[in-house]
């Protein structure tokens, strides 16, 4: 059970680490590159396109799967992986999932209710640029070290 949980968490994490990866490498340097009316319109629109099944099965399965990493690690905790396995669950589910809800979601709210060509989104843009890509930064540290761990846990 453990070694199919570490392989799920290894491949969830990584994957959700390469989306926020891409965004934080090019894709807001890219958005930053544009006037603001269409910065604001293009991240309104990739931020509704991303509510899908495909992202969000991996996105929240991963959380689901790092609940699990835990209670498992939890469980087996006088083994040599079990530690890296908590590493793995807890890095995801606070720094990935946790920064995603209370750091990154609230600020796309606040610019989806923002009209793309109104002086409220084009004072609002660069300030959202900045911290949203901040905090991305994190979470994409986050999933990348959380899929470390796990690949760590199968390696021990």
């Amino acid at each position: 059970m453990a070694t199919l949980i570490a392989i799920l968490v290894c491949i969830g994490a990584g994957t959700i680490g390469g989306v926020f990866f891409a965004f934080s490498s090019f894709v807001m340097k890219a958005l930053a590159a544009l006037p603001a009316p269409q910065a604001v319109s293009a991240m309104q629109s990739i931020n509704v396109v991303v509510l899908n099944r495909v992202f969000l099965g991996v996105f929240m399965g991963t959380a689901l799967l790092s609940l699990v990493a835990l209670v498992v690690a939890v469980a087996s905790w006088g083994t040599r992986p079990a530690w890296l396995l908590f590493l793995a669950g807890a890095l995801y589910l606070i720094g990935s999932f946790g920064v995603t809800v209370l750091f990154n979601v609230p600020r796309n709210e606040r610019l989806r209710a923002m009209a793309a060509n109104s002086n409220d989104a084009a004072t609002y843009w660069p300030t959202y640029l900045g911290e949203w890509t901040r905090w991305n930064q994190l979470r994409t540290l986050a999933s990348l070290a959380s899929a470390a761990c796990a690949a760590g846990a199968l390696a021990l």
